[in-house]
């Protein structure tokens, strides 16, 4: 039986609230580290996490997709408040992209999505990976000029993801590599099969005893010279000394800014990127999912846009779905929606009730976490199979890695999906048609076009018939063929011409010249229109 009937929710609470309660330890650091990255005040990072995991993820139909702030929007959103002037004139533009975004959904514009190569994908979620686990390195040893969440290959300190890795040498911290070394002794001792046989430990979360104990350590070194951390080694959440001053974090757009064009523009930029990057998230995120699912991509489109919508209202940073949050749930083993919208809950109510003991936690505890989720996510075992799969699959994939690894994520994906094309596109000019050495049977040369002939194919049809030799006899058949280009007829054409002249002997079979239905429309209409047989009894879907 499913996991998913009514009872699902009760039924899977123990596998969704510990998955909730480690995405959200994650995601209070993301959220500040990408509100300081776009020049914003923290608690909006803050705002747009908690609208993220509710109100997101109350409307969503992803099961496992988490959202939040996001590091591939920190430039766009930090030159946006830059050229406006204010905070609030921004927020108008996150509340307009946000109904672009509902706008798309019911565009149907969640198809885009489909379009990206698996090798792509999985590139994406591999090359995130790496980042991940190298931008780790310096909050693991103590070295925090670099912003938790960020992707990018430039960092803020004017070193480089690689360069970094050198320079943290000058300013390592002992308490911080106390904390991590042990943090990540203990994730890997979480994580053998003898440990998953014992009841308590199936129960318990190993990044939760890692965050407990990083508190603990944290504590204690405080008293101890040499080791103590400082305040840019631990998550530091603005803190407000009353419910009012609690309240009064959360900020309203300039609703006169209305009228400004570069407000518009500013924010149907934001609700193209933010949609794509969700799109790709949600792609990724279905793949990771151990059962399955196939997420509505409009659906997901209009959850955002209202997510954007209220973030914008009351002081968040636009919200995406993002990947890091989203494989963290799933490697938590989270089954449903609950536990993203159950992390936004968290959120809210320890931002309200617990931020000093939220910033006693040691980013250094949190780089051990994340150092398991981006192995995870770029394990060796996925390189081989993309390896074994031939170069189609494996350049693309490693074109994607490398992009993300040394631009962002966007750019990345776009040279993986560029190389990908490429492939789709040579092989297009290789195969135009079916050729085998039967069809030289009785001397005849029987070429049989493909289903699908396109401009892309002129090149490879033309070269094939000038090689055919004088006297030849020649059948091209296009019976089977469902599209063909007028260039491609031209071609054709022109041969037929020429055949007279070279005394070949030509025979055409040309296709049924029928109007081609959409059949994606049809199977769909068929579906949710008749009545379809099951177990022996007729029931309308």
């Amino acid at each position: 039986m499913s996991p998913f009937k009514n009872d699902g929710f009760f039924k899977n609470l123990k596998y969704d609230l510990p998955a909730s309660l480690i995405v959200f330890l994650v995601a209070v650091p993301l959220c500040l580290g990408i509100a300081l990255a776009s020049g914003a005040p923290l608690f909006s990072g803050i705002i747009a996490g908690i609208v993220g995991g509710i109100i997101a993820g109350i409307f969503s139909g992803s099961q496992l997709g988490v959202s939040g702030p996001a590091a591939g929007l920190a430039v766009i959103v930090l030159t946006a408040i830059q050229e406006l002037g204010a905070f609030e004139i921004f927020l108008m533009a996150v509340v307009i992209g946000g109904i672009f975004q509902l706008l798309l959904g019911y565009a149907k514009a969640g198809i885009i999505g489909y379009y990206f190569p698996s090798s792509v994908i999985k590139g994406m979620l591999s090359g995130i990976g790496i980042i991940i686990f190298l931008k780790q390195i310096p909050h693991a040893v103590g070295y925090d000029k670099d912003h938790e969440g960020s992707l990018a290959f430039n960092n803020p300190d004017g070193h480089n993801t690689f360069s970094e890795l050198f320079y943290m040498f000058e300013a390592m911290s002992m308490g911080a590599i106390i904390i991590s070394s042990v943090s990540i002794l203990l994730l890997i001792l979480w994580e053998q099969p003898f440990m998953k046989k014992i009841k308590v430990f199936q129960i318990v979360q190993g990044p939760l005893v890692v965050v407990g104990l990083g508190i603990v350590l944290n504590v204690i070194f405080q008293n101890i010279n040499g080791i103590a951390l400082n305040a840019e080694q631990v998550v530091s959440i603005p803190v407000a000394d009353s419910i009012g001053g609690f309240i009064n974090q959360f900020t309203l757009p300039d609703f006169g800014s209305i009228s400004n064009p570069t407000v518009w523009v500013t924010g149907i930029t934001i609700a193209v990127v933010a949609s794509l990057e969700t799109l790709l998230c949600l792609e990724a995120t279905d793949k990771l999912d151990p059962f399955k699912r196939v997420t509505p991509a409009n659906r997901e489109l209009k959850a955002q846009g209202i997510a954007n919508i209220v973030s914008g209202l009351i002081g968040g940073l636009p919200i995406t779905q993002v990947i890091v949050r989203s494989s963290t749930n799933i490697q938590s083993g989270g089954r449903t929606k609950a536990s993203a919208i159950f992390h936004g809950f968290i959120l809210l109510g320890s931002a309200m009730a617990i931020p000093t003991l939220l910033n006693l936690i040691p980013l250094a505890s949190l780089a051990a976490i994340l150092f398991l989720v981006g192995y995870k996510l770029a394990k060796p075992a996925l390189f081989k199979q993309m390896y074994s799969l031939g170069q189609t699959h494996f350049v693309p994939f490693m074109v994607t890695i490398l992009g993300i690894v040394f631009t962002d994520l966007l750019m990345g994906i776009g040279m993986g999906l560029a190389v990908a094309i490429f492939y789709v596109l040579f092989n297009n000019y290789k195969k135009p048609f079916l050729f085998e050495d039967k069809h030289l049977k009785d001397g005849v040369i029987r070429l049989t076009l493909a289903e699908d002939v396109t401009f892309i194919n002129k090149a490879s049809i033309q070269r094939t018939l000038s090689q055919i030799p004088d006297g030849a006899r020649v059948v091209i058949d296009a019976s089977k063929t469902i599209n063909i280009d007028f260039d491609v007829i031209e071609i054709i054409d022109e041969f037929e011409v020429n055949a007279k002249h070279r005394n070949i002997d030509l025979t055409i079979i040309e296709r049924e010249r029928k109007g081609v239905k959409n059949q994606v429309s049809e199977v769909e209409h068929a579906i949710i229109n008749n009545l379809l047989p099951i177990d022996g009894k007729k029931v309308s879907i």
